[in-house]
């Protein structure tokens, strides 16, 4: 059926409505998924304190590392939702159009945002049904489909040092941030026992779950 159903020339109204309700829609998963990507960041932040302890710099600053990508995938979701918003938005402007002259129009502004839209993973494919019904309906010209296929989004740099040392100073309360800029590794805290193998698999499985949300 899709997000809009079989249903052939429906009204412009109800077509209008239709769309912003699909808009609000995809506003809600969003919602969800930097819900469960602060959630797992939460748990990071945990591990991170507990590898303080332990003096495990190392990981400690893998998992600043995770922080920082996790930050940066909820800002770009932020991103997406405030253009989904300047969409509805137009929509509504679409109404009111609509009750002058009794006709949707063309949207410039819409158009641009829906066509950042379609390259968003997390909304990706109801953005694209989306388009192609505001194209049928009038309101954006015809997009190429260059445009709905995804951007590989650039390999992540590494983080900056400063950055690293600005999370670890956050997460642990001034205990690690505030040696970076100290040349030694090592930390003034217990040394590490057997359980390292283990906390090994533990990050691998936090980054893997943070890797799954934000993709």
């Amino acid at each position: 059926m899709g997000l809009f159903g079989k249903t052939p020339q429906k009204d412009p109204k109800e077509q209008v409505r239709e769309m912003t309700s699909a808009v609000r829609r995809e506003g809600r998963k969003l919602d969800r998924q930097i819900r469960a990507i602060k959630m797992e960041e939460a748990k990071v932040q945990k591990s991170l304190k507990d590898a303080a302890k332990k003096g495990e710099k190392d990981v400690c600053t893998i998992l600043a590392k995770e922080i920082i990508r996790s930050r940066k995938a909820v800002n770009k979701i932020y991103s997406s939702k405030a253009q989904l918003n300047s969409v509805e938005l137009g929509m509504k402007n679409q109404l009111a159009t609509l009750r002058v002259t009794g006709s949707l129009a063309k949207s410039t502004e819409v158009m641009k945002f829906m066509e950042a839209l379609v390259k968003v993973p997390e909304i990706q494919a109801s953005m694209q049904e989306l388009s192609r019904e505001m194209m049928k309906a009038g309101i954006i010209e015809e997009m190429i489909e260059d445009s709905f296929e995804s951007l590989e989004e650039d390999d992540l740099e590494e983080a900056a040092q400063e950055e690293v040392d600005k999370i670890l100073w956050e997460v642990t309360s001034g205990v690690l941030g505030q040696a970076a800029p100290v040349a030694s590794n090592e930390l003034p805290s217990e040394p590490v026992g057997a359980t390292a193998a283990s906390d090994d698999e533990d990050i691998s499985e936090m980054q893997a779950r943070l890797e799954a949300l934000r993709s």
